[in-house]
């Protein structure tokens, strides 16, 4: 569920929920998992996480993760 609230004009209100909308609407149309980049740099990652990553094929060098910035600290889990 999402809940959204905003102090402006009714038909602001609606012409951005109307484009929140769609743009969720795009987000959870399912894509081929062949084709699907950022699921397989995300598994990858949580791989890198958990200690299971086996080398990696040529094709898939490089990260979009957020937490590749060497500027970024992971919390510790206590493990």
């Amino acid at each position: 569920h999402i809940l959204i609230e905003a102090e402006l004009p009714a038909n602001i209100i609606d012409a951005k929920l109307k484009q929140a909308r769609d743009i969720i609407g795009d987000m959870l149309k399912p894509v081929d998992e062949s084709q699907d980049y950022f699921k397989k740099q995300q598994l990858r990652e949580l791989a890198l996480l958990n200690g299971t990553l086996r080398e990696e094929s040529p094709r898939m060098s490089g990260s979009v993760s957020p937490f590749s910035n060497s500027g970024m600290k992971r919390a510790k889990t206590g493990r």
